[in-house]
């Protein structure tokens, strides 16, 4: 990809003596790279949106949360999730149209990938222009983090969306003289997409405070600004109760996670992706050289550089800074939910950052051509997610088609990361209530690494292995009884392969013994 300037994509005649390249761009209409780049991101996540299985946090929406009652839904967001219900209004309405297939679930996600291209590109233009729009674009188009949460069947990706509409309709806002009748709108639209925002992710807040308080900062635009203001705040404030209900369960994982490993993730997420972490700290260098690189020059020349591109950048450093460290600064006072897919909103304006930097005139030919570098760098991983079995979500789908069907007396142990996506793919499994027993004539083993030392020997007295598989890196142990025995859930749990919190499955109609 390259940078061509607002002047070089006119139409009309080329001049004499210029090159057959550059007069096949004078004829092509002034939009065509934005479009190209929304083709684009359309078949990187459109084309592979059904490739992966759904992991944990995907199952668990059909499996516990949508019912075919919106009542019964929204209840179930209120006790079992830790998110706002917007995403979860689209996903419900989404599955009684297409159903809860992985595709359907996860289009809203896809198509709000989509459209955060345009919108970056909006971003970018509003604020330095037509070099930046197309930089913005391009970056977040290839981006493996957002191509990955566009493909997942939860809200962060809408997420990304409704916070980069807040930031432009705050970008237009802030360059509204007070006096001009379009500032109480544009104002509006900042209300609307902000609450938007935060009705989709509650890190929303660290994105949006920031913004609300640079609109109220010049007092002649205050009178406009504090309405808008206002009702953004009432909808916060609307939500309380639904965050009281929540309780934060289900956030355990995140204080079980060290923070400076969770720190350390936050740039890998940004330059590799939600599953780059395989790939090792040389490809993430060999992706982060050419933005170093870039930033340096960049922001060296910015210095140098006219107030406006400076205050571009300041405008999209806000956000982003805030969206980041504010989480990173709570952990301090006992409020940890540091986690590195709650940053998305924040890495919006990170790409616009970076695209004012690198892609601005005073970065110069250096800053374009690391862009160019860093995209394609991007792009790179991305592709190696969708042919890399080894960085894509785990394949509980294929692991559950080589567990048969049929019978009622059999288990299926698991960790708690494998319950939900096991009961999606095969119907009826639930889980066995403690200090019980059941009647098994075979028992299904699922983990991964790292396995227990047990692993592999019988889970109860007269099993035999059946078999053991390999299933892109999860695995399957089945053994089998030739006639029925009682089993405690207890020894069921104390046997599973996986050393994390262990489950225990049976099929509806089990021989359940209390």
């Amino acid at each position: 990809m390259s940078f061509v300037s607002a002047g070089a994509i006119t139409a009309g005649r080329p001049a004499a003596g210029e090159r057959p390249q550059a007069a096949a761009l004078a004829r092509l209409p002034t939009w065509w790279p934005l479009a190209a780049l929304t083709l684009l991101a359309a078949a990187l996540r459109l084309s592979t949106l059904g490739l992966q299985s759904f992991w944990y946090d995907e199952a668990f929406t059909p499996v516990h949360v949508l019912h075919a009652s919106l009542a019964s839904t929204l209840s179930s967001v209120a006790h079992s999730e830790n998110t706002p219900p917007l995403w979860y209004l689209l996903a419900w309405a989404d599955s009684r149209v297409l159903g809860d297939g992985e595709v359907a679930l996860r289009l809203p996600s896809a198509l709000a990938g989509i459209a955060l291209v345009p919108v970056a590109w909006e971003i970018g233009r509003e604020l330095a222009g037509r070099r930046v729009a197309l930089a913005s674009a391009a970056l977040i188009a290839v981006n493996p983090l957002f191509v990955w949460y566009s493909q997942e069947a939860r809200s962060y990706e809408l997420f990304a969306l409704t916070s980069a509409l807040a930031m432009l309709c705050f970008v237009r806002a802030e360059r509204t003289a007070p006096g001009d009748p379009a500032c109480a709108r544009r104002m509006a639209a900042f209300a609307a997409a902000g609450a938007l925002a935060l009705l989709t992710h509650y890190f929303a807040v660290f994105l949006l405070a920031p913004m609300a308080l640079w609109l109220l900062r010049p007092r002649g635009r205050r009178a406009a600004a504090l309405p808008a203001i206002g009702a953004l705040a009432l909808v916060g404030l609307a939500l309380v109760p639904l965050i009281a209900a929540q309780g934060g369960h289900g956030t355990q994982w995140i204080g079980r996670w060290p923070l400076a490993e969770r720190i350390e993730a936050i740039p890998q997420y940004f330059l590799t992706g939600a599953s780059g972490a395989p790939l090792g700290h040389g490809v993430e260098l060999l992706v982060a050289l050419p933005l170093l690189v870039g930033l340096l020059v960049g922001a060296w020349r910015l210095l140098e550089a006219a107030a406006a591109p400076r205050r571009a950048a300041l405008l999209a450093a806000l956000p982003a800074a805030c969206g980041v460290l504010i989480p990173v600064i709570l952990v301090a006072f006992g409020a940890d939910y540091l986690a590195p897919r709650n940053l998305i909103g924040a890495m919006v304006p990170l790409t616009v950052l970076i695209a004012v930097l690198m892609a601005s005139g005073a970065a110069g030919r250096a800053g374009a051509l690391a862009t160019v570098v860093l995209a394609i760098g991007f792009l790179a991983v991305s592709l190696d997610v969708d042919l890399s079995p080894r960085l894509q979500r785990g394949d509980w789908r294929s692991l559950a088609r080589a567990i048969p069907r049929g019978g009622v007396s059999r288990a299926v142990t698991t960790v708690e990361l494998g319950t939900a996506p096991l009961q999606y793919y095969i119907a009826g499994l639930h889980e066995l209530h403690p200090h019980t027993s059941v009647l098994l004539s075979e028992i299904d083993e699922t983990g991964y690494s790292p396995l227990r030392a047990s692993a592999g020997a019988p889970p109860a007295a007269g099993f035999t292995l059946l078999s053991r598989s390999d299933v892109n890196g999860l695995i399957l142990y089945r053994f089998v009884s030739p006639r029925p025995r009682a089993v405690t859930e207890e020894q069921l749990r104390r046997h599973v392969i996986t050393l994390e919190r262990p489950a225990v499955l049976v099929p509806a109609g089990a021989s359940v013994i209390p």
